[in-house]
C-alpha cells in the first residue's frame, strides 16, 4: 500500500477523557536506542535521527505519544528527546506516560514505586518533558494484587492538578474495577495482538462498553517484546499482506484497530520509513473474510 501521503487521521479518533486522539499513535520505547530496549548496555540512537522521527510523526498527524521516564539508554532519554523535538507542544498533542517501574542511572531495574514514591516519578516526568501537568498517567502493575493504594495516590495528584487523566497498564479486569471505584480511568494499556492473549478478548470488549480506550503494546512485536518483531510471519498474515500490498506489520496493526473503535495503537520505531508505514496502517481496511482468518489465527494463540 502507498504510505507517503497517508495521515494518521485515516485511523479515526477516540477521546481520552476530554482529549481527542487519533487511533494511530507513537510509542517512544524504541526511540532512545537501536536494538533491544530497556537493557543496560543499549546502543544509544543518534539524537538527530530520533528528533527527526518525532517531528515527522507529528507532521503525519500523530497526536498521541506514549512514553515513560524509564525509557532511556546510556545517552538518550525518550522524555527529553520528546521535549527537544516537540516543545513548545501543540494544543492537540497528548503525551501519555507510565509510572510504577523504575531504573537506576546505570539502567538496572529497581523495585516498583510504592504509593509514597509515585509523586517523585510524576515530578520526574514533568521535569523531563518540561510540562506543568501530565495529560495521561498510566499506573504500570505487576501481578494481581490490589492497586487501590497506589492508584489512590495518583488520584490525589490528579486532584492537585499534576495529572489530567489516569490509566492502567498490565492489568486484569478486577484491578480496573477497583481503580474505577477510586477515580475515572480513561485507558487500559496491555500486551495484546494477533495470537497474544486471546483470553483477554472479553476484557477488550468490556473496556469499549465502559468507554475506556484499550491500548495494546507489542501489537507488532508480539512475543518478541522489547527485542522487536521476529523475522517470520504466519501464512494467514502473509496472505492478507499480499492482497493489500502491505507488510505483515501493517496487517497486525490494522487487525488491532479492527477490534473496536476504542482500540488505539502505539507502534514505536526510530526509522522514518517504518514510521510512515505504521501510520499508513490506520487506513488499511480488512474484509470480513480476512478478519475471520486472522481471528482464527489469534484464537489459536502465539
Amino acid at each position: 500500500m502507498t504510505t507517503e501521503t497517508i495521515n494518521a487521521a485515516a485511523s479515526g479518533t477516540w477521546t481520552l477523557g476530554d482529549l481527542t486522539v487519533r487511533r494511530i499513535g507513537f510509542g517512544a520505547m524504541r526511540l532512545p536506542q537501536t536494538g533491544e530496549a530497556l537493557v543496560e548496555d543499549a546502543v544509544s540512537r543518534d539524537r538527530d535521527q530520533a528528533v527527526a522521527v518525532l517531528r515527522r510523526a507529528v507532521e503525519l498527524g500523530v497526536n498521541h505519544i506514549d512514553t515513560a521516564a524509564f525509557y532511556f539508554s546510556p545517552l538518550r532519554s525518550a522524555n527529553e528527546l520528546i521535549n527537544r523535538a516537540l516543545a513548545p507542544y501543540g494544543d492537540d498533542l497528548v503525551i501519555a506516560t507510565k509510572v510504577g517501574p523504575g531504573r537506576d542511572p546505570s539502567g538496572r531495574w529497581v523495585p516498583h514505586a510504592t504509593a509514597g514514591q509515585l509523586r517523585g516519578q510524576v515530578e520526574e516526568n514533568l521535569r523531563q518533558l518540561g510540562r506543568d501537568h501530565l495529560d495521561v498517567v498510566n499506573l504500570r502493575v505487576v501481578g494481581t494484587d490490589s492497586v487501590a493504594e497506589r492508584f489512590g495516590a495518583l488520584a490525589e495528584l490528579r486532584e492537585a492538578g499534576l495529572i489530567r487523566h489516569l490509566g492502567l497498564s498490565n492489568v486484569h479486569p478486577h484491578q480496573l474495577a477497583e481503580a474505577r471505584a477510586i477515580a475515572p480511568v480513561v485507558c487500559v494499556q496491555n500486551r495484546y495482538g494477533i495470537g497474544i492473549r486471546p483470553d483477554h478478548d472479553a476484557f477488550v470488549r468490556e473496556c469499549g462498553e465502559q468507554g475506556i480506550a484499550y491500548v495494546p503494546f507489542y501489537a507488532i512485536a508480539g512475543t518478541g517484546g522489547e527485542s522487536g518483531a521476529s523475522g517470520g510471519a504466519d501464512d494467514e498474515v502473509l496472505a492478507v499482506a499480499r492482497a493489500h500490498r502491505a507488510s505483515p506489520a501493517q496487517v497486525r496493526l490494522a487487525w488491532t484497530l479492527h477490534r473496536g473503535p476504542h482500540v488505539l495503537a502505539i507502534p514505536g520505531t526510530g526509522d522514518p520509513d517504518h514510521l510512515a508505514a505504521n501510520v499508513a496502517a490506520g487506513a488499511l481496511r480488512l474484509t470480513e473474510d480476512e478478519l475471520a482468518s486472522l481471528d482464527a489465527l489469534h484464537a489459536r494463540g502465539a
